[in-house]
C-alpha cells in the first residue's frame, strides 16, 4: 500500500482500500501479480478499524500538564461514549491519596457528565508533577478506587471492543492486563507516551518513565500477542510548538473570558497554576492522542516494531512489539478540532 508521512489520507480510508485490494487479489489468478500483492498486503497487517460509538476509557494523570484536562474536557464534550476516567500517577504522600480523580470528577460535573465514573488508579505516593491545588470544591467526596471492579463492571454491560485512551503512566493498563487477561481481546488501546528520538536521551519519556515495570509489562503483551492493534502516540510528533498553549494565546485568552464557575475557567486557573509552578507551556500531547483514538485524521501512523530498553527508552527492535507507531501529524486541522471541542 504505498504510504508516506505526508499522507492526507485518513485511517478509514487506507485500510478501505487496503480490503478492497484484498478482495481484488482473492479473484485474481493464483501466481498472478496482483494475487501476490494483495497477498503481502494481507500479511502485512491491516490498518486498525476505527471502533467508533464503542465505549471509552481515559486512563489520565490529570491535574499535572493541563493537556490531561484539556484532552478530558474535550472528551466530555463531543463523546457520549465517554465511559470511565481513571487516574494514575494518583497522589499520595502529604496529600490525601485521589487528588487527580477528585479533579477528574469536579470537571467532569461542570460539564454535565455525570454518567462518566471517575476512579483514582495507580500512584506511588511521592508523584511531584501536579498543580491542581484549590481547584476542587473541599465537600466534593474522595472517588472510588477499584479500577479492576470498574473495569470488569464496564466489560459485563456493553458487547464488542472497548477504547483504551491512554494519557499517562501505563500502570493501570498493566494491571487490567494482569488481572482480567480475557480483557485484552476487547481492548483497542491508544496510548500517549515513549518516542524514538525523546529530547532528553539519558531518560525515558515521561508518561513511559512514571512506571517503567508496567511499561515493560505492557510491551512485552504486546510482543507475544495478547495485546493487537496498539497505536503509540510517541512525544516524537506532540512535543511540538504547534500545538503548545501559551499564556495570552488565542486558547488561554478565550478560557479567560469564560463565566466565572464553569469548566473553561476551571481550565484557565489549571493552566495558570502549571505556567507559574511548571513551565510557561501547555503542549496538547493528550489531545492529540485522544484525536487518533476516535479516528480523527490528524495522525499519521505507520506499522513498526519497538521495544523498551532497562530504563524505558524506546527503540527501534525487529524483534520486538508490533505497533502503530505516530510517523507525523497534521498540526493545523487538530488545532481547529480542538478549539471547536473546547469553544463551539
Amino acid at each position: 500500500m504505498p504510504y508516506s508521512e505526508d499522507d492526507d489520507r485518513s485511517i478509514e480510508e487506507l485500510r478501505a482500500e487496503q480490503e478492497a485490494l484484498i478482495a481484488l487479489g482473492e479473484r485474481a489468478p493464483a501466481g498472478s501479480a496482483l494475487r501476490r500483492i494483495a497477498e503481502q498486503t494481507a500479511a502485512g497487517g491491516l490498518w486498525p478499524e476505527n471502533p467508533k460509538g464503542t465505549p471509552i476509557v481515559l486512563d489520565t494523570d490529570i491535574g499535572g500538564d493541563p493537556d490531561d484536562a484539556i484532552a478530558v474536557a474535550a472528551a466530555g464534550r463531543t463523546l457520549p461514549e465517554l465511559a470511565l476516567v481513571l487516574t494514575n500517577d494518583e497522589t499520595g504522600g502529604d496529600l490525601v491519596h485521589g487528588e487527580r480523580a477528585r479533579l477528574a470528577r469536579h470537571l467532569l460535573d461542570l460539564l454535565g457528565r455525570g454518567d462518566v465514573g471517575t476512579v483514582a488508579g495507580h500512584g506511588e505516593g511521592s508523584t511531584k508533577y501536579f498543580c491542581a491545588q484549590g481547584l476542587v470544591p473541599r465537600q466534593l467526596p474522595y472517588q472510588p478506587s477499584d479500577v479492576i471492579g470498574a473495569v470488569r463492571s464496564l466489560l459485563a454491560r456493553t458487547d464488542g471492543r472497548i477504547r483504551w485512551v491512554g494519557l499517562g503512566a501505563l500502570s493501570n493498563l498493566a494491571h487490567v492486563l494482569e488481572e482480567i487477561p480475557e480483557a485484552a481481546d476487547r481492548l483497542v488501546v491508544t496510548q500517549m507516551g515513549g518516542g524514538l528520538e525523546y529530547r532528553d536521551p539519558a531518560r525515558a519519556e515521561h508518561n513511559i518513565r512514571m512506571d517503567v515495570p508496567s511499561a515493560h509489562d505492557v510491551f512485552a503483551g504486546i510482543a507475544a500477542g495478547r495485546l493487537e492493534d496498539v497505536q503509540v502516540v510517541t512525544s516524537d510528533i506532540t512535543f511540538r510548538p504547534e500545538i503548545e498553549i501559551v499564556p495570552g494565546g488565542p486558547v488561554h485568552r478565550r478560557l479567560s473570558e469564560a463565566p466565572e464557575g464553569g469548566w473553561q475557567r476551571l481550565l484557565h486557573r489549571h493552566l495558570d497554576a502549571w505556567f507559574a509552578a511548571f513551565h510557561p507551556g501547555s503542549m496538547q500531547h493528550d489531545a492529540l492522542a485522544l484525536s487518533a483514538a476516535i479516528g480523527k485524521p490528524f495522525v499519521n501512523f505507520g506499522l513498526r516494531h519497538v521495544c523498551l530498553d532497562r530504563i524505558g527508552r524506546m527503540l527501534r527492535d525487529e524483534q520486538g512489539a508490533e505497533v502503530w507507531l505516530s510517523l507525523a501529524a497534521k498540526y493545523d486541522p487538530f488545532n481547529t478540532w480542538l478549539q471547536r471541542a473546547l469553544f463551539d
